[in-house]
């Protein structure tokens, strides 16, 4: 089995995991998302199904003929059951705990197993083998009697079971017989007899996600398709601080002629814009606790901005372990008072200083692995307009814990005096150009809805003067934006001001109502960035070279915003067409990586990918027949 993106994630918001179609524990991070990948078989170089594969962990079937695989309905639990030739069945439960537990959620750092015999007796054998120090070496480790413990370079942790250890540690084959159970977690003893707490833990953690889902608003048509995505987004959060994160993966290649070029990137960070598209689909579907728990990173993240206080790095290994090229003790900048980075740690880092894994070879052997993210140096304006456009739901939505108050409105205030001093002003783009600026259309118009979203805010609090002075303050970037970024040359928006380039972004002027989908300006717009950047049925972000050369693969979430702009230009039926060959595109999970090869419709990019996830709820809301058509 080659290696591919066709993977089923797990998780709690606090540990997370991707698990291949053999049911193999390939990728997960420890003690956090962006920490230290215990398991880091997906970079391996290797297929998972060789021998001399690592950073796995596998349920081996002998002689395996099937496989089949499934969520239990409405959760982020994994089912897989295994036969072999022999007629032995096995099925394995996999899930990270979640639930209620003396009045708090409990979601440690764990990951569950639960391998039953159905039919026969399986010859298996265990391949258990964390890695420490991204891939550089094994744990280290230590048993007891029903125990071992896995020694890593920022975490260590412990397994605890009713199979015997020596068949683990020995990595021998023995029948099935009985089911068995694995807790792996936190180094603490687990007083209890593991099957009745592994079971207990997976019937608490079924009802909590059932739970969660029932409180969704779905759309009519596509629920499954939603409801998955709506579930894997939440996995992308990091509940502790509110951070959601644009992917569970590092270094993931846009392409696979990409070897050498180092098209690349670690997306497990926080990314504001990003952040901001997941609550803002999350919102169409109600589910509140997202967005308080994202407001509560933002409001701290501002704090920060304002103060000019910058928190330090995280997942440089403790000594004695050897240091890591390339990665920065403790960042000594100060941030300028008011300046926002565009991406952040999951703990508010600023400091995500990038560099290089030595000692893994990449996804299908194509390099390198990075570690943390330069954008965090870039100049995106538009951040300031995502950070408003987040918050301002909460002067509104009266389902809150903690709606917005004129305090939190106050606090907002500075981030609108940015956007408005840099709207015209060069930046990275969203797109995050590494070698080139200039006033980006896109990062504009975010500037002119900060203010013209705090206006509203303003109006709700019953603030006259400060609605009326942002209003204003909106008026004179619409002025700029609609005399700059207008090439009359074309007759249509570009994407920078004074350009004629083209770049997917430009849709979203609709979806921030800066121009309705009617106005002959977008519609011009519209035309030309379908002719432009569409390649078939999907969309390039832009159609020219960057730091990188020439992109060679579609960016999904630009395709669904070409969806978007379609329906909402009154082009119903293809959009419709458009959003059911995505929808074939998902993986067996239900789920979208960030880029599309538009020469055979392979996944490429960092997995899941939030954006595209994100683009899938939103289209589905807008596409869907209503409720009222079938009650």
């Amino acid at each position: 089995m080659s290696q591919n993106l066709d993977l089923f994630p797990i998780g709690n918001c606090a540990a997370s995991a991707l698990i291949d179609r053999c049911g193999r524990l390939v990728w997960a991070c420890a003690p956090r998302v962006d920490g230290d990948p215990v398991f880091c078989a997906l970079l391996g170089g290797k297929d998972p199904g060789e021998a001399e594969a690592q950073g796995l962990w596998a349920i081996d079937v002998e002689n395996m003929t099937s496989v089949t695989q499934a969520y239990l309905r409405n959760t982020p639990i994994l089912r897989t059951e295994i036969r072999s030739s022999d007629g032995g069945v096995l099925e394995i439960i996999d899930f990270c705990p979640r639930y209620r537990h003396f009045g708090r959620q409990y979601r440690p750092l764990a990951f569950a197993r639960v391998v039953r015999p159905l039919a026969g007796a399986p010859r298996i054998r265990i391949r258990l083998r964390p890695m420490m120090n991204y891939g550089e070496r094994a744990c280290y480790q230590t048993a007891g009697s029903n125990h071992i413990r896995y020694v890593g370079s920022q975490i260590t942790l412990r397994l605890t079971t009713d199979c015997p250890v020596s068949h683990i540690q020995q990595e021998r084959t023995f029948r099935l017989e009985k089911p068995l159970g694995f807790f792996l977690g936190p180094d603490e003893g687990l007083n209890a007899d593991v099957d009745t707490v592994v079971g207990g833990m997976l019937r608490e953690t079924t009802d909590y996600w059932r739970g969660w889902v029932r409180t969704l608003s779905v759309p009519l048509e596509w629920q499954e398709a939603v409801i998955r995505a709506a579930i894997t987004l939440k996995l992308c959060q990091f509940e502790e601080t509110g951070a959601i994160v644009a992917a569970l993966t590092t270094s993931i290649p846009e392409h696979p002629d990409e070897a050498g070029a180092g098209r690349n990137w670690d997306y497990r960070y926080c990314w504001l814009r990003d952040a901001y598209y997941v609550v803002q689909a999350l919102n169409r579907l109600g589910a509140a606790d997202m967005l308080e728990n994202y407001l509560v990173y933002l409001r701290n993240l501002v704090d920060q901005a304002c103060r000019g206080n910058v928190g330090g790095t995280f997942g440089c290994p403790p000594q004695p372990q050897p240091e890591i090229p390339g990665l920065e003790p403790e960042t000594e900048a100060r941030a300028k008072a008011g300046h926002v980075q565009p991406v952040y740690g999951v703990g508010l880092e600023p400091g995500l200083t990038e560099w290089i894994a030595p000692h893994l070879p990449g996804y299908r052997g194509i390099g390198p692995v990075r570690v943390g993210n330069q954008a965090h140096e870039h100049l995106q304006h538009d951040v300031y307009g995502q950070i408003v456009l987040s918050t301002v739901q909460a002067f509104f939505d009266e389902r809150l814990l903690r709606p917005a108050t004129v305090d939190d409105f106050r606090a907002l205030e500075p981030i609108g005096e940015r956007a408005f001093e840099l709207h015209d002003k060069p930046d990275a783009s969203l797109w995050e150009f590494r070698g080139r600026e200039a006033v980006h259309t896109y990062s504009s118009v975010m500037c002119w809805a900060a203010c013209d979203r705090l206006s509203n805010a303003a109006a709700k609090l019953g603030l006259t003067d400060r609605a009326r002075y942002w209003a204003g303050r909106a008026a004179q970037i619409r002025k700029t934006i609609e005399t700059r970024a207008w090439n009359a040359r074309e007759g249509r928006f570009a994407s920078t001001f004074g350009g004629d380039g083209l770049d997917a972004s430009l849709l979203q002027l609709i979806d921030v109502r800066f121009v309705s989908p009617e106005d002959p300006r977008m519609q011009a717009t519209m035309a030309a960035v379908e002719q432009g950047l569409r390649r078939g049925p999907y969309m390039l972000r832009y159609a020219i070279p960057d730091d990188f050369g020439m992109p060679q693969t579609a960016f999904n979430f630009c395709t669904f915003w070409l969806i978007e702009a379609l329906h909402l230009s009154g082009r119903s039926a293809e959009a419709r067409e458009l959003f059911h060959e995505m929808l074939g595109r998902r993986t067996a999970a239900g789920l979208l990586s960030e880029d599309i090869s538009f020469d055979g419709g392979e996944l490429w990019g960092n997995y899941p990918q939030t954006y595209s996830l994100v683009g899938l709820i939103n289209c589905a809301t807008l596409l869907s027949k209503p409720w009222t058509s079938v009650r």
